[in-house]
């Protein structure tokens, strides 16, 4: 399955709103205007954080299994694991993980007694890599966020979770 995210630019005006809320009596207008607000903000987060890492040779996917590895106790973890946490297929990690092994960014090491059980684990290039791009992407995220107070950012959190809640309804 391939995701592609679509952007739309071109938000709907109040007045466009109130046009659609007539014909289709269900249409809240509120709810649609701040969902497409919403959808629109993480659309342009997606793509600014992607030309951050793009800096660095990386795109999201990679970066998240470098610091999905970096995260673990023993540096590794299994591919269908790294899938899961990604939220991609196991065709698209192996993908991820045959590219980050080119780049020397991780390393595959199989089981000694079964080869067909696999562990990914985080090279010293790998963490000489998240090591300069960390620093980068916090400072980037101190300025991206800068305009929100921690009131602020503790109140989005939760209304982040809310429509979290209601996502469910779209499906």
């Amino acid at each position: 399955m391939v995701l592609i995210m679509l952007q739309l630019r071109d938000l709907p005006t109040p007045e466009v709103l109130a046009k659609f809320a007539e014909r289709y009596p269900d249409a809240d207008v509120t709810a649609i205007a701040s969902f497409l607000h919403l959808l629109r903000v993480a659309t342009d987060l997606s793509l600014a954080l992607d030309a951050c890492l793009s800096k660095h040779d990386l795109l999201q996917g990679r970066w998240w299994v470098l610091i999905l590895l970096m995260r673990e106790e023993h540096l590794s973890s299994t591919p269908s694991l790294l899938a899961e946490k990604v939220g991609v297929t196991r065709a698209t990690m192996t993908g991820l993980i045959d590219s980050l092994e080119q780049s020397d960014l991780v390393q595959r090491v199989f089981d000694k007694a079964d080869r067909r059980r696999v562990m990914i684990k985080l090279t010293a290039a790998g963490q000489a890599k998240l090591d300069v791009v960390m620093p980068d992407y916090y400072r980037r995220l101190r300025q991206c966020m800068q305009g929100l107070d921690e009131n602020n950012r503790s109140q989005l959190q939760h209304i982040l979770s809310l429509i979290n809640l209601g996502i469910p309804a779209l499906i």
